[in-house]
């Protein structure tokens, strides 16, 4: 489906209760996250820096609940139609920022691929964020 050489690996769970607004705030967090190394090894580079791309994979199951029995539940997700809705505007907010972007196919069964090359790998949510939260300075 896609492939992608020095860029971000997102792996994105759309929540039952997640906005259009959500997804477009954290794909603006994404794109200006100073986490790539510069010339003498501080990570103060965003992915426009880098010339980095993403490669954005749909994932409903980061809302998996296995807090009870042995089968995780997914009724946190948001319903497939809401979830394509929500991944295809979120890879829309990176395009629009300049940013090269390979799409998983929403709701296939994939196979992924990542070769991490650095120590950074983090958990995102947009849950709890205020306006304040984007920072792009800092």
């Amino acid at each position: 489906m896609g492939e992608i050489e020095r860029g971000l690996v997102v792996l994105l769970g759309v929540g039952a209760a997640d906005r259009a607004q959500d997804g477009e705030r954290l794909a603006s967090k994404i794109s200006g996250l100073r986490i790539f190394d510069d010339a003498s090894g501080k990570m103060q580079l965003a992915l426009a820096d880098v010339d980095g791309a993403v490669l954005a994979v749909p994932q409903f199951t980061l809302y998996g609940d296995a807090r009870h029995g042995r089968r995780p539940e997914f009724t946190a997700a948001a319903p497939p139609d809401v979830g394509r809705r929500l991944f295809d505007g979120f890879c829309g907010v990176l395009r629009g920022a300049g940013l090269t972007v390979r799409q998983g196919r929403f709701g296939a069964t994939m196979t992924v691929a990542i070769e991490a090359d650095g120590p950074v790998t983090l958990a995102l949510s947009t849950d709890g964020w205020r306006e304040s939260d984007l920072g792009t300075s800092g």
